[in-house]
């Protein structure tokens, strides 16, 4: 069998699934670039790194591709949030030791990447968008109480996260990264 025909076979068989996993993980339009991407990484891994079954392989690149997509998205977004707030800010908060700001920096956006995207969320909202407890929840489409419930927490694990970022230093970047939905929901606050 050609590379050719196992991938038309591999392709007819397994696109379907993958299409649905996608989808489930981010939606019908960037489910379809996401499959069209682990189709072509197939193609050029089909000479023999593609292993049998094949299915479980293809949903493993297609979950490697999401979880990299949230991962430059939220890195994009901190960027971009980090920035607004270094503007908004007055030149008194510019002030002092380059090398300090840059490590402190450093490790405040390690212990953010650390958190799961609904924190990151919930935090960035309160603090780099000044939003009040019950505006947040009307983004999150939640309750006030719930939200006071999540924002207590999200604060907690991101004290315990700085504490660590604290620990291993600045150079080293953040070990992992926690992959949260799509979308945040207040619903069913405990976590």
């Amino acid at each position: 069998m050609t590379s050719a025909e196992r991938f038309h076979e591999v392709y007819e068989e397994c696109y379907p699934r993958v299409f649905a996993y996608a989808t489930s993980l981010v939606g019908r339009q960037v489910g379809e670039d996401i499959t069209s991407e682990t189709f072509t990484i197939a193609w050029r891994r089909i000479h023999g790194d593609v292993p049998l079954p094949t299915l479980p392989w293809l949903l493993g690149v297609t979950r490697n591709l999401v979880r990299e997509m949230r991962r430059r998205d939220t890195l994009r977004y901190l960027l971009a949030a980090e920035e607004a707030r270094r503007i908004a800010g007055s030149a008194e908060d510019q002030a002092g030791d380059v090398a300090t700001v840059v490590a402190d920096r450093h490790i405040a956006l390690q212990a953010l990447a650390s958190l799961p995207e609904s924190d990151r969320e919930l935090l960035t909202l309160i603090a780099w968008h000044g939003l009040s407890t019950k505006e947040a929840a009307q983004v999150l489409t939640c309750t006030s109480a719930a939200l006071a419930v999540r924002l207590y927490r999200a604060r907690r694990r991101l004290e315990k996260a700085l504490e660590a970022a604290h620990a291993s230093g600045p150079s080293e970047a953040a070990s992992a990264h926690a992959v949260g939905t799509p979308r945040p929901h207040c619903e069913g606050a405990a976590a």
